[in-house]
């Protein structure tokens, strides 16, 4: 129990600053084993590691945010001072002191609000938050039911009650309060991630990938890797490789380092002369699979063999669709792709895209270290001219290793500036 509610207290509660002072500390996410679904060998064991996402970090405390709290801080002081037995102010006060990482005169304020107060439900969901971050589970747990039983549409109140019951291993009322919360608000994705998570753990895994793929919808990055791990190993899933891409890239777009881990491993296994072919062709089937989903996206264009999705755009100025799709087909290691990327990089796209830009020397850079040729010469030919970057012709060499010398020498003689 001690190791669950550990890494709960380790997730929380991002989604405090995103909301009015009334509800401050209304939505608390909750950690859940993170590999209940399965996870790539690059990611790291989030049974016994949390990670550690934008809706998962404590209080903000970057120099911005605790300059505001002091403000706040001093004036509600003041607040208080002048009205002590106003319970508004206490939890106001206790809003800004979370915020600033003092617990401890939270906790205060929090109960001096509830004696103040002691049927105002929010006051309850307040200071239970506050019980989960000290790692007080049982006290949190009478907090939110407290509050659930004064309001029992309060959302958030069933919601971290979920998460608290997850952590002294009552997995049938865990998934209890995350469905009534789901019942009170249909579209709360988090919640309908962190269900999964319990109903995997239950085993009512075709529950369970039901809701991944519906918090994976919902733009939750770790559903989105999740469900591509699942896709990926066919674990409660038809096996896809092309929807394992699909959701890797979904969850890597939101900077999710584990599934960026995941891709950069498949596109290895594809490209790497030491995998079987069996497994290098899997890995290439799974990636032209998921090029060929994107067209999916775009009904009213049909590919003629020699266009990508990307290209395809580009060719009719859809600049808002454009370079993105290429990106995505580059690191989905089209060759054609990254061809109409290098265009672009050199020398711009009339008045879409200013040259050099730095995502697509990422992709070229990334591509070329995990071993694909085209990116290979694409990036050896910017370093031998120097094309946005300064010139560096051992860069350029260093690039191209894997290839033979006679391959070297060649792609740096047409890389070469010409006289």
């Amino acid at each position: 129990m001690r190791h669950r509610l550990v890494l709960v207290i380790l997730l929380l509660a991002s989604l405090l600053a995103r909301h009015s002072v009334h509800s401050s500390f209304a939505q608390t996410p909750g950690a859940l084993p993170s590999a209940a679904i399965g996870s790539p060998t690059t990611a790291p064991d989030t049974e016994t590691a949390a990670e550690q996402t934008d809706e998962d970090r404590g209080p903000d405390r970057s120099p911005s945010a605790v300059d505001d709290a002091v403000m706040s801080l001093a004036r509600l002081r003041g607040a208080v001072a002048a009205s002590p037995e106003n319970a508004d102010n206490r939890l106001q006060l206790a809003q800004v002191l979370y915020r600033m990482g003092d617990l401890d005169a939270a906790l205060d304020e929090c109960r001096v609000a509830i004696k103040l107060e002691p049927n105002n439900a929010r006051a309850h969901l307040q200071l239970g938050i506050i019980l989960m971050v000290k790692q007080d589970g049982r006290g949190a747990m009478v907090e939110f039911k407290d509050a659930i039983r004064l309001d029992p549409e309060l959302t958030q109140a069933h919601y971290n009650l979920g998460t608290v019951l997850y952590t002294t291993g009552n997995l049938k009322a865990a998934i209890q309060s995350y469905q009534q919360a789901l019942e009170l608000q249909p579209y709360f994705p988090d919640a309908r991630y962190r269900l999964a998570l319990v109903l995997k753990l239950a085993h009512h895994d075709q529950e369970s990938v039901q809701a991944m793929e519906e918090a994976a919808r919902g733009g939750v990055p770790q559903a989105q890797l999740f469900l591509g791990n699942a896709y990926r190993n066919g674990q409660g899933v038809e096996k896809n490789g092309a929807l394992a891409v699909y959701w890797w890239t979904r969850a890597a777009g939101f900077g999710h380092p584990p599934a960026t881990a995941a891709l950069s491993q498949l596109r290895r296994q594809a490209l790497s002369s030491a995998q079987s072919e069996k497994k290098r062709r899997e890995a290439l089937d799974a990636f032209q699979g998921y090029r060929a989903k994107l067209w999916e996206e775009f009904p009213d264009f049909t590919g003629n063999g020699d266009d990508t999705l990307g290209t395809m755009l580009l060719k009719q100025n859809r600049a808002d669709h454009a370079i993105p799709t290429l990106l995505a087909e580059g690191y989905a290691l089209s060759d054609v792709a990254q061809l109409a990327l290098a265009r672009i990089y050199e020398t711009g796209w009339e008045q879409h895209q200013p040259p050099f830009d730095k995502r697509i020397f990422i992709c070229f850079e990334t591509t070329a270290n995990e071993g694909f040729i085209p990116a290979k010469k694409i990036l050896a030919r910017i370093y031998t001219r120097g094309i946005g970057i300064s010139a560096d012709r051992q860069k350029a060499k260093d690039v191209l290793k894997g290839l033979t010398k006679s391959e070297i020498q060649t792609v740096l003689d047409e890389a070469a500036p010409q006289p």
